[in-house]
This record gives C-alpha cells, structure tokens and sequence, in this order.
C-alpha cells in the first residue's frame, strides 16, 4: 500500500510543480535584448565609481582617506600630495590632493560605505556596469579611469523614471 501511496503523492507533486510552470507561460516576457535594447537601472543602482570635479574643473578629493577607511574589502589605495601652488592653479579644490586613487575592482563590494564617508562629495557611484575584463589586473581602476571628465560611460541604459518600477522579480504585467 505505501508504494501505491508513494506514487500518488509524486504524481500530485510533479503535476502541482507543472501547474505553476504552465502558469507562468501565458505571461509578457522580460528579456531585454541587451546591448540592442538599454537596461533598465534604478536611480540607486550602484556602479562604476566616478570622482568629481568642482565647475573650474578642480578635483574634489582632498585625501582625508575616510573612503579607504569606511571601505569594508580594503580595495581603496589613496596617495596624498600637496599642492602649494595659488588656489586658481592647483590640481585639487584644497592643498591637498590624491595624487594616487585606485579601487581594485576585483575585491571592491559596491557597498556604498566610501560614497557615504566622503565629506566633501568628490566619490558616488555611476551607472556603467560594464566591467568584464580579459585579465584580473585590468580591474584595478586608477584615477585617470574614475575621473568624471575621463571616464567613457556606456550608452547601454537608461536610469529608471520615478514611477517605473523595475526592481521586482515578481511584477504582475
């Protein structure tokens, strides 16, 4: 009798299991056909980090290592130079400056404590995910590759609009 039982109980098992897979058949598709169709980020995606500069082109960070502090994988190497030159020809917006700025990509989380720890604003992220790489030492990013004014982004997305909602799984369409 428990072998009869067995073989009821799969039975109901396997045709509940393909009740829910038929059930999902009938439903709009969400492959995006990436790159001929940009993706879809939210506004808080975390990607590529970008260092910013001020509206004369100076660049924010002054090398107060709160970033590589804050930053939980230790992927932020920081050297700090000075800059005693007048304020209208100098490298930073203060005396200070990272003459030397690289994330190790290969280690680096995209946690987000660096952005927060910044005082004065000069690291976020950015939108470019494109970051496939044929060796592990191409993911080491130096200042030349983060700097906002160098930094080539993708033309593969688009920043979600504040009604879209693009984050669930599960979405009814």
């Amino acid at each position: 009798m428990s072998i009869i039982t067995d073989v009821i109980e799969s039975t109901k098992a396997i045709i509940q299991g393909m009740g829910v897979t038929l059930s999902y058949i009938p439903k709009r598709k969400w492959t995006v056909e990436y790159p001929d169709e940009p993706v879809t980020v939210q506004p808080r995606y975390r990607g590529q980090h970008l260092l910013h500069v001020d509206e004369l082109g100076r660049e924010k960070c002054v090398a107060c290592y709160l970033c590589a502090a804050a930053c939980p994988s230790e992927c932020i190497y920081i050297v700090a130079a000075d800059d005693p030159r007048p304020p209208e020809e100098r490298t930073g917006v203060d005396e200070r400056y990272a003459a030397v700025y690289n994330i190790d990509y290969g280690r680096c989380i995209f946690c987000g404590f660096c952005v927060e720890a910044c005082p004065k604003d000069a690291i976020t992220h950015g939108y470019n995910f494109e970051l496939s790489v044929y060796s592990r030492a191409d993911l080491l990013k130096t200042k030349d590759d983060l700097l906002i004014t160098k930094q080539l982004q993708s033309n593969n997305y688009r920043v979600a609009q504040s009604h879209e909602d693009v984050d669930s799984e599960y979405k009814e369409v």
